[in-house]
């Protein structure tokens, strides 16, 4: 049986997938990512750096999403390189914190800030398509981990016990870089981000709600009008992301050309432009 087409994933998260009919969708997501099948999305928290025009790609916080824990999950999209990434995901996490502690409340009140990324370009070298990041303390002599519990009380049988339960009061990030995944399925997240990648459901997906992408997110379920607004969003995003590619490349030969010149050594060229030996070569 053929694999499901259905929209793109970016398109979704800006024009569908706000609709409370289907958070369905995005609790089927993170729970996979987070392994946590109890994830349940209560509100959707709009971000005064979303962008409504549907070809503008330079996504910030896409959706600010509060789950049953009060912990509040960033979902950003970036289709194209941009050179401080990693500063704003810090700026990003930093301001959610800020904006949801009131005037007088303690520190205690400090919100928990889950920030996922979902890049449609190569960010720094690794060799996987899937990373989690969060500060912890290490000895500087043992390189044992400092941990921090906390007394946690709750009710059982109408009575009142006592529990410590570690401290994760820091951001925890994750990233996914959509073209460094193989199209292999090893977990349950891989089903979703295979969606991402190649804007299909692949059959004998079983992962929590996987199946609501197929039913609500068809192209042969959408309107004549949404049906256009995604083939305009499609093209408009390939023409912009090949123009800044290309930029960038060009951008590349130039410093490769000019090192040239200067008699700088291949090995420091490879270096510094990330040229092959054979574009070098052909300049």
């Amino acid at each position: 049986m053929a694999n499901t087409k259905v929209v793109r994933f970016d398109w979704a998260l800006k024009h569908l997938l706000r609709d409370k009919s289907n958070f369905d969708i995005l609790e089927g997501f993170l729970s996979a990512l987070l392994e946590d099948d109890e994830i349940k999305v209560l509100q959707i928290l709009e971000s005064e750096a979303n962008q409504e025009d549907e070809s503008d790609k330079f996504n910030r916080v896409d959706l600010l999403i509060e789950d049953g824990n009060k912990r509040k999950i960033i979902i950003e999209i970036q289709n194209t390189r941009e050179s401080h990434y990693l500063e704003r995901l810090l700026f990003g996490t930093s301001k959610v914190i800020v904006d949801n502690i009131g005037l007088g409340q303690t520190f205690k009140e400090v919100a928990k800030v889950i920030s996922v990324s979902i890049l449609y370009f190569n960010l720094g070298s690794g060799d996987d398509y899937l990373y989690y990041g969060t500060t912890e303390f290490r000895g500087l002599n043992t390189g044992n981990p400092l941990i921090v519990k906390e007394k946690i009380e709750k009710t059982e049988d109408f009575e009142i016990k006592y529990k410590f339960s570690e401290k994760k009061v820091f951001p925890e990030y994750y990233l996914i870089k959509v073209d460094k995944y193989p199209n292999v399925i090893k977990k349950k997240i891989d089903e979703w981000i295979y969606w991402f990648k190649n804007n299909q459901v692949l059959e004998g997906s079983s992962s929590k709600n996987i199946d609501k992408v197929k039913e609500k997110l068809a192209r042969m379920n959408m309107t004549e009008e949404q049906r256009k607004a995604h083939e305009r969003y499609v093209t408009n995003t390939v023409i912009e992301t090949d123009m800044i590619e290309t930029a960038k490349e060009d951008g590349k030969l130039e410093v490769a050309r000019n090192l040239l010149s200067l008699g700088v050594s291949m090995e420091i060229i490879f270096q510094a432009t990330g040229l092959t030996q054979e574009e070098i070569e052909n300049l």
